[in-house]
This record gives structure tokens, C-alpha cells and sequence, in this order.
């Protein structure tokens, strides 16, 4: 598998003949200095994690454009009337040629200009041949991520760390050592905005002697696992 930050929260993964895009906010993103038809060639599928603007992102373009199919939550598939999409909720789990996905509990909110976009959610990304990935999505750290970890054992950890809006360094770091054994850390969801922190130091600090698990990439950088 091999996996590509965009910034923010934005990835991209590639497994099988898949193509995944992940709350692919390219076009606004002040760190991404691409394009989005750069960043989503050949996608086949654009996942999200819940509704905000800076997740959504360019979702419904990239499916107009690629004919990739949209997987999300209900509303936000009704939301943005995407052709090919595969609804779904908390707790579901879609079967696909190259990968299953589940949507999990995240705590967060989930919306657009005051239209409420259902539940936020993680995704935990299960291909036919690779590493189980869980991308957090926006969230703090709570109790039953250690059944998540029970259920799927994910390998590979795609986890917030900017704080104000989602964890901060120390509670990304306990959610990581605590409740997970991921072999690879990818911090995101953060250095973004001034709002949220410029980099990932201190998360590091926080994980101490696990912080050599973690993959502080580049924006536009990839890692193949």
C-alpha cells in the first residue's frame, strides 16, 4: 500500500487496483501548493469522514471528474448528490473488490453552512492484501478505541494531533500507546491554520520511546507499507 499526505487530513491511498482518497481538501488548503487533478488521478473511490468544509473538501469534483464512487455517511451522500455513492453510518462495514471499510465512532461534529452532515466517523480501511489502516478522522481520545483495536488490529494509524479541535499531542499520544499497536504512527491535522499547532514536536515528545513508530511526512509525501 502506499500512502500520500496532502496535508490537513488529506490522504491518498493506493492498494490493489483502488485508489482511495481520504478528505481530499486540496483546492483551499494553504499547504498544498498542487493541483487536485494531480493529487486524484486514477481515483476510484473518495472516503469522508464527516462534513466540514475542510474535509469534504474537493469530494464531489474529484467524483465528477474520475467517476471515483463517494463513500460517507448518509446525509453527506445526499448532501452532495454525487452519482455513484455508497452510503453509509456508524458501525457499517462495505465490501469492495480491493478493500473492505467500516465507519467508526469518532467525537466530533459534522457540518456545512449550518446543515447538519449526520455522525462523524473514522475509517478503518482493510485490504484484500496490505495493512489495515484507521484514519481517526477528526476526534479526542475515548474508551472504545481499544474495541476498535480489538476488532480490527489496525496496522498503520492515521491520527489528529493539532489540538483545539481534535486531540492534542499528549491525548493523540495516549490513544496510540494505550489502546493501539499500530506499527506505523502517521500524524496529521495539523500545521494547517495558525489556530491548531505549527508541527508535530510535541506529539512526539509525548509518544517518548514509541516515537520512533511515527511517520512525520511531508505534504505531498508518501510511505509504502
Amino acid at each position: 500500500m502506499k500512502i500520500t499526505w496532502f496535508g490537513h487530513s488529506a490522504f491518498r491511498l493506493e492498494t490493489g487496483n483502488a485508489v482511495v482518497m481520504i478528505d481530499p481538501f486540496l483546492s483551499g488548503n494553504p499547504v498544498y501548493d498542487g493541483t487536485v487533478e494531480d493529487a486524484a488521478a486514477g481515483a476510484t473511490h473518495v472516503a469522508l469522514t464527516h462534513g466540514h468544509d475542510d474535509h469534504i473538501g474537493d469530494a464531489a469534483e474529484i467524483c465528477k471528474t474520475t467517476g471515483a464512487t463517494l463513500i460517507a455517511v448518509f446525509e453527506i451522500c445526499m448532501h452532495l448528490g454525487v452519482e455513484a455513492s455508497e452510503p453509509t453510518n456508524t458501525g457499517g462495514t462495505i465490501g469492495l473488490d480491493d478493500f473492505d471499510i467500516t465507519f467508526v465512532r469518532a467525537d466530533h461534529s459534522s457540518s456545512s453552512n449550518n446543515v447538519y452532515l449526520g455522525n462523524p466517523c473514522g475509517l478503518v480501511i482493510r485490504p484484500k492484501s496490505g495493512p489495515t489502516v484507521y484514519h481517526m478522522g477528526d476526534t479526542d481520545i475515548f474508551g472504545d478505541m481499544a474495541l476498535i483495536n480489538e476488532m480490527y488490529r489496525p496496522d498503520v494509524g492515521i491520527v489528529p494531533i493539532g489540538d483545539r479541535f481534535t486531540m492534542g499531542a499528549r491525548s493523540a499520544a495516549l490513544a496510540c500507546t494505550r489502546y493501539f499497536d499500530f506499527k506505523t504512527i502517521v500524524p496529521c491535522h495539523y500545521g494547517t491554520f495558525p489556530i491548531i499547532d505549527a508541527n508535530a514536536d510535541k506529539f512526539l515528545t509525548e509518544l517518548g520511546d514509541q516515537s520512533n513508530r511515527a511517520a512525520v511526512l511531508s505534504v505531498g509525501e508518501s510511505i509504502d507499507r
